[in-house]
């Protein structure tokens, strides 16, 4: 059977809506249905890596987020709460487990007293730079039945919904 003529779990609930309301049309599950699908399994498929350090996801994001800022990989609590686009509360949980952990240090800015820097630490750095090899070649593996051309494809249509999608949440 080639690839074109397999049938996933969003196709027969398709067909089942089909039947019960064939009023109306179900395609836009074909797409939402899927993406939706596609990103649990991606999560569960996603999480080995860093279970493997003792770390989640979550933290990760934060470790990732410090490491892409550059030298010294530092950022202030709001800045990193904004690369993460998650509240300031589940920053500051997962800063708490890092710090108690000793991958990342929480610090006073010097130039406000109530604002914290958090940065990484060499251990952090060491983790981070490990893991992100291993979170890329895990990528990669979760992405092998898709072909170069298929990735980019998609890639390029998943980034055009994206940008509509943020573009009415902002305008909301």
């Amino acid at each position: 059977m080639s690839r074109e003529n397999l049938e996933d779990g969003v196709d027969r609930i398709m067909g089942q809506w089909a039947v019960e309301r064939p009023d109306l049309d179900p395609s836009p599950m074909g797409v939402v249905g899927r993406i939706h699908r596609a990103a649990e399994l991606l999560d569960i498929g996603l999480r080995p890596p860093f279970a493997e350090e003792g770390l989640s996801h979550g933290d990760f994001d934060v470790l990732a987020s410090l490491r892409r800022a550059g030298a010294p990989y530092r950022l202030s609590a709001t800045g990193l709460t904004a690369t993460m686009v998650v509240t300031s509360g589940a920053v500051t949980k997962r800063v708490d487990r890092l710090v108690a952990a000793g991958l990342v240090t929480r610090t006073i800015a010097e130039h406000d007293g109530r604002g914290r820097l958090i940065e990484l630490t060499r251990r952090g750095l060491e983790v981070t730079d490990r893991l992100v090899a291993k979170h890329w070649a895990n990528e990669d593996r979760l992405l092998g039945g898709l072909s170069r051309a298929e990735r980019d494809q998609l890639a390029g249509l998943l980034r055009k919904l994206l940008v509509g999608l943020e573009s009415a949440a902002g305008s909301r």
